[in-house]
């Protein structure tokens, strides 16, 4: 798997929305590979969307692709500013990834030495989802630096809130603390999602 990862201010969401519904509707069907994408916005007007394919081929197919490329012209124009993209071939599915049906989606950045002691980590997934029946399932990306997108889907906010206050064990903590040290949180409380 592929993850595109595509960040952006913005604050004419609407528009953005809109646009990212028409792609689904009129590009989806010829873009080849494309598997979905989960899209929302943070408090602070920052545009989250992460997007799947089965390849990195098949992802820079579509890109090239004419009509992708008059569509991002569009969508570039309702973005305040320009967009940051993160391309992953490295991609770890939590619970068998995520889920179109969480109320709430939670995207977390940050940058790891060590990627495979991250994996090993997210590969637990047992003992995740007895501490924490709340998260329906993440993708973890990780790019060639150890910077990461962990894209985790919750039940509900509420849900996710109160499993943040669950102690976890020492062992799983020291792990968690390895990997979120320097790490951000961007919150998308209304998430949408499409699937191929």
């Amino acid at each position: 798997m592929f993850i595109q990862m595509i960040q952006a201010p913005c604050t004419r969401q609407d528009d953005a929305h809109e646009l990212i519904d028409e792609w689904r509707r009129d590009l989806s069907p010829g873009a080849t590979g494309w598997l979905g994408g989960t899209y929302g916005f943070t408090d602070d007007g920052q545009l989250m969307a992460v997007v799947r394919f089965a390849s990195r081929e098949e992802a820079m197919a579509n890109s090239e692709r004419p009509e992708q490329g008059a569509w991002a012209e569009r969508f570039a124009a309702v973005m305040d500013g320009p967009m940051e993209f993160h391309d992953c071939d490295d991609v770890t599915l939590l619970m068998g990834g995520g889920s179109d049906e969480a109320g709430f989606v939670q995207i977390i950045r940050g940058r790891v030495d060590d990627p495979s002691r991250l994996k090993a980590m997210m590969a637990d997934s047992e003992t995740l989802h007895e501490m924490r029946p709340d998260i329906l399932g993440a993708t973890l990306a990780i790019e060639d630096d150890g910077s990461f997108v962990e894209t985790v889907a919750f039940t509900t906010e509420e849900a996710a809130r109160a499993g943040e206050q669950v102690e976890p064990p020492a062992d799983v903590r020291a792990e968690l603390e390895y990997a979120m040290q320097g790490a951000t949180f961007h919150d998308l409380h209304h998430p949408w999602f499409h699937s191929a």
